[in-house]
């Protein structure tokens, strides 16, 4: 049985079932959910039966695709319905996003369907729980149990971290959710399907994504007792995604990219922009994976009377009135949204041309604002870069081949692809490209933090002639290339920049074994002294203090008048480890930002950590 075959079980229900089961059962609860991975599934219509053993049967009754109560998922067995069966098969199905229809979904939860209306917008009046000072005792209670509930996971590390554990997590992000606080909601789900990935050895899963949700976890909570004023109302996060007047808009087709989701989702994104510059998207995205993401591509886009389909509006534009716009800039398809064809405008003629005039650097730290692990998610900006380039060949990298570049300003940046399915363009066009050394190309791509600067390659102009490529849906032939030329280099530049050779990696490994192995494997480690040398002579004084302060946190156990070990001090080892996570985020986004920059003459120091986010209040009271 795999998990994508059980309908989706709702965060409230799963924790209810763990939590009615009798200690003895709840230890057996890991064995049983390994146990029922293996019996075959039958699906007929809203309910899935799970064959337990040759007498037994299992279901879970999905109407509308989600399992919602408990007395949905019935047994078969004696021991109904408190059994472990039906607890270790919510705890085996994946987490439900809370419904569409609710004021409290977290924004984020799934990729957003296409639609023909806004969202509702959220009230923003004094009677709305946003506008409140200060956190109420509710949302504090209900921030302590999602931190307390995080620090376990920390404590146990992802081998220890099984269904109980998940379920304290589930269970604080229902109470939260209730409670107005679907930022930290949605971390928690988040961190309970990475969570599951992981011990599943999903090959998709990465340490350091599940390290970059744990930390939003923890900060975020940690900030909804202590922050007040905006700093709270953004640790709140927002409960649907605010659609906000724009008025008239004259825009110009840029692009069109596939967008294809871990959860199944596939569609397409087309980016224009605005006579100011600014930056929109049009999107389709739905159940469908990659297939879809081909396919859509070629619909009509669903905005105004227009006809026009994503790959033509990539390249043509619209004249759009009573235009309602996200903070991350998606276009509104509401009743009173009115939009007609119009002409575009070539990447050489303004206002397009003027993207490709901002200095890399600039762009870059615009971009940072918006790709940064742990950026506000209503905090706009767009993480695209527009850069003139000669093409310098290949390079092979320990995930695969690159392709090289130079910039007009100088910088050798490491083209990507965005996504290697076959189904889609990305990857060969890149190959082709990288047979074609000395050509220059006008580009845009994704900024990919990174000590050194690096880009997924999302779009470029045709390398012959006129027009653009899409270079996930559009295929390059050899014939659309110049003939190979001699680069003016003769060798490849190599990536440098302040962040190239930073030690900064010796925290970020103890960070990523600390979520893996839990808090006793770093307690063993013993002396760091070494490490914390190493760091302290690159300059990087905070860290080695961070390293050797987490490290010490997690040796740290007391005993009683007996001898006897006391309980640990989680919430001091999770506070030690979320600076350290923050501090190593900070960072990494600094050296990314100073990478882009000109080359500059004299010593290098410590990057500037930014004092914003989640990282300031948890700094401050690790320092104290």
């Amino acid at each position: 049985m795999n998990d994508d075959r059980l309908p989706p079980v709702a965060p409230e229900v799963t924790a209810t079932l763990v939590e009615n089961l009798s200690p003895r059962l709840r230890k057996r609860l890991d064995a049983a959910v390994t146990k029922l991975g293996a019996r075959p599934t039958l699906r007929d219509g809203d309910t899935v039966t799970i064959q337990v053993d040759d007498e037994t049967e299992l279901r879970l009754h999905a109407p509308g695709g989600v399992v919602a109560t408990a007395d949905a998922i019935t047994c078969g067995c004696l021991l109904a319905p408190a059994c472990v069966h039906r607890a270790a098969a919510a705890c085996a199905a994946p987490t439900a996003d809370p419904p569409p229809d609710l004021a409290d979904r977290p924004t984020g939860a799934a990729p957003e369907p296409a639609s023909a209306a806004d969202p509702a917008p959220v009230p923003d009046s004094a009677s709305s729980p946003s506008s409140q000072e200060v956190a109420s005792p509710a949302q504090r209670a209900a921030a302590d149990a999602l931190w307390s509930a995080g620090a376990a996971v920390l404590e146990a590390g992802i081998d220890g971290a099984g269904a109980v554990t998940q379920s304290a997590l589930l269970r604080a992000a229902h109470t939260a959710r209730i409670r107005h606080l679907p930022r930290a909601a949605g971390a928690a789900l988040s961190v309970v399907t990475l969570l599951r990935a992981a011990r599943a050895g999903d090959p998709s899963y990465r340490t350091a994504d599940f390290v970059t949700a744990l930390a939003e976890l923890l900060g975020t909570a940690h900030r909804v007792g202590t922050a007040s004023g905006a700093e709270l109302d953004a640790a709140r996060g927002r409960a649907r995604r605010p659609y906000s007047p724009d008025g008239s808009l004259r825009l110009y087709g840029l692009f069109t990219e596939p967008v294809v989701t871990d959860s199944g989702h596939g569609g397409v994104r087309t980016w224009v922009a605005g006579t100011d510059g600014r930056l929109f998207t049009v999107g389709d995205v739905a159940p469908g994976g990659v297939g879809r993401a081909v396919g859509v591509a070629d619909r009509a886009v669903r905005l105004g009377d227009t006809a026009l389909t994503h790959r033509e509006l990539g390249r043509a534009g619209l004249a759009v009135s009573g235009a309602t716009v996200s903070p991350d800039g998606r276009l509104g398809a509401g009743k009173g949204v009115k939009a007609v064809t119009a002409r575009g405008a070539a990447w050489t003629e303004l206002p397009l041309a003027a993207l490709w005039e901002t200095p890399p650097s600039e762009q870059a730290a615009r971009a940072l604002r918006s790709t940064s692990r742990y950026a506000d998610p209503d905090g706009g900006g767009s993480d695209l870069l527009f850069l003139d380039v000669e093409l310098i060949g290949a390079v092979r990298e320990s995930a695969g081949t690159c392709l090289l570049a130079l910039s007009d300003s100088g910088i050798a940046v490491r083209l990507t692809v965005a996504d290697d399915d076959p189904a889609l363009a990305h990857r060969d066009n890149l190959m082709l490209l990288a047979a074609a050394p000395g050509t220059r190309l006008r580009i845009i791509g994704r900024l990919v933090p990174a000590p050194h600067p690096r880009l997924t390659l999302l779009a470029c102009a045709h390398p012959t002639g006129g027009g653009t490529i899409d270079l996930g849906l559009d295929r390059l032939r050899r014939a659309d290339l110049p003939d190979p030329a001699a680069p003016v280099h003769p060798a490849p530049p190599q990536p440098g920049g302040p962040g190239a050779h930073s030690p900064l990696y010796l925290l970020e490994r103890r960070v990523e074994q600390t979520v893996s192995a839990g808090r006793a494997a770093l307690g063993m480690l013993g002396d760091v002294t070494a490490e914390t040398r190493r760091i302290r002579r690159a300059g990087l004084p905070t860290a080695a203090g961070l390293l050797t302060a987490l490290c010490t946190s997690a040796a740290q156990r007391e005993r009683d008048l007996f001898g006897r070990l006391l309980p640990a001090d989680t919430d001091s080892f999770a506070t030690h480890w979320l600076t350290a996570a923050l501090y190593t985020a900070a960072v990494a986004d600094s050296l990314c930002a100073a990478a882009w920059e000109p080359v500059r003459e004299g010593p290098a120091a410590e990057p500037s950590v930014p004092d914003r986010g989640p990282g300031r209040a948890v700094a401050q009271t690790a320092q104290h």
